[in-house]
């Protein structure tokens, strides 16, 4: 099979069947070369980072098309105006795929769409004139998501969010192995990160599945922005601390990590498969952790005042990475926003009781969203008066040079 087949069915069963597209890629990319697996990736990316805007040129060159040749159309027409690969080659393996995939009556369609494209990419449609909607077109973030950025932080801003591209592999090092000893160790060049001098940005991406480095538990792949919410936590040795939502664990794993593995960690995950995830990476990382299936939204009695921290990595919308997942975009409604801004509220209602007092609550996620961070810390501080907020922060890419994470640290009177 083909490198371009393999990207057509990642791509249908992200954007059909709601596959996550860096597992979908992980478990293609075994079915290529090395050599060929940058070029699946880069396909499949381009197509989803795109896919708005392609999709809005697309639609000016031919009525909806069924579910093959529309992917196969995106795919390709990506390819064309985004990638490196000659226009000839492009459009020539489009009409390949085409037939590869028994649409033989619909080569002809595919080249004619492709070779216009090409011929014209000097004048394509415009954008729409609304703010919102261009920048939903050409970033493929939903309308009031994208009217909330630019009411928040201007036009320039909010396309500066949406317009950030991916970044480099970040990793760090696990205790008791140092970020000096993994400065001697990686064998590329890296940055170290601005917010958090252990968090290392890598000029080339590892191979985790045959990285002695990571296997043998001394590394682990996080988000710096993700870390700088475990520094909000720092100077908790032998601490009661609990991780309500850990799945899939980077954050806990820090902790013992930022405290030497002197902290008492337990950590709750609803889901048994993600539960399952966290076990097997505190293993790898030797991280000591009572880990419990367990519903954080859902008050437990028996844990009243039991910790001396608690860490609320609540489910979001995800909105902060859209860098580094742009399938995220498409499958967030408003109605979603509203359904997760509840469940965030019952977690932080139920579990802000946990906390001993003179502890601290840290609510967190990783989303750039006023309904989901900023308003839900304000109506959680107006109704429990015994709580006082000590520092919260909305990472910025355009500002923070980071994904756009947030967190409040809270302490119990």
């Amino acid at each position: 099979m083909s490198t371009r087949r393999i990207a057509y069915e990642v791509l249908l069963s992200v954007i059909e069947q709601g596959a996550y597209s860096n597992l979908a890629l992980k478990e293609a990319a075994k079915s290529v070369s090395s050599s060929e697996t940058a070029f699946l990736y880069a396909l499949v990316y381009n197509a989803l980072e795109h896919r708005s805007y392609v999709e809005y040129i697309l639609s000016h060159y031919c009525k909806r098309q069924k579910k093959v040749v529309r992917t196969v159309l995106l795919l390709s027409a990506a390819e064309l105006l985004f990638l490196s690969t000659p226009p000839h080659a492009a459009i020539n393996e489009a009409v390949e795929l085409t037939r590869s995939l028994g649409k033989n009556s619909s080569c002809g369609l595919v080249n004619a769409i492709l070779r216009r494209l090409d011929k014209e990419r000097g004048s394509l449609p415009s954008l729409p004139e609304d703010p919102s909607k261009r920048l939903s077109v050409l970033y493929g973030c939903p309308e009031f998501i994208a009217s909330e950025w630019i009411a928040s932080y201007g036009i320039n801003g909010a396309e500066a969010i949406v317009s950030k591209r991916s970044s480099k592999m970040q990793v760090r090092a696990q205790y008791p192995f140092t970020t000096a000893d993994l400065l001697k160790s990686l064998p590329c060049s890296v940055v170290q990160g601005k917010s958090d001098p252990n968090c290392l940005y890598l000029d080339e991406a590892l191979n985790l599945d045959s990285n002695e480095l990571f296997q043998s538990g001394k590394i682990a792949v996080q988000n710096e922005a993700s870390m700088m919410i475990c520094r909000s936590l720092e100077n908790l040795e032998n601490a009661n601390v609990l991780d309500a939502c850990a799945a899939p664990g980077g954050k806990s794993a820090y902790l013992s990590s930022l405290h030497s593995g002197n902290i008492h960690l337990t950590c709750w995950e609803i889901h048994s498969h993600r539960k399952e995830l966290m076990d097997t990476a505190f293993k790898r990382l030797h991280v000591n952790a009572s880990t419990q299936q367990l519903d954080a939204s859902v008050p437990h009695s028996e844990f009243i005042s039991c910790f001396d921290a608690v860490l609320l990595d609540v489910p979001c919308s995800g909105f902060g990475l859209f860098s580094d997942k742009p399938d995220l975009r498409y499958n967030k409604s408003l109605s979603d926003i509203v359904s997760l801004s509840e469940t965030q509220s019952r977690i932080l209602f139920s579990c802000c009781d946990y906390v001993k007092p003179g502890g601290k609550l840290v609510y967190s996620t990783c989303t750039i969203s006023k309904r989901e961070n900023e308003n839900q810390i304000s109506h959680f501080l107006n109704s429990r008066p015994d709580y006082t907020l000590l520092e919260q922060k909305q990472f910025l890419p355009m500002v923070d040079g980071i994904d756009g994470f947030y967190y409040a640290v809270m302490k119990r009177s």
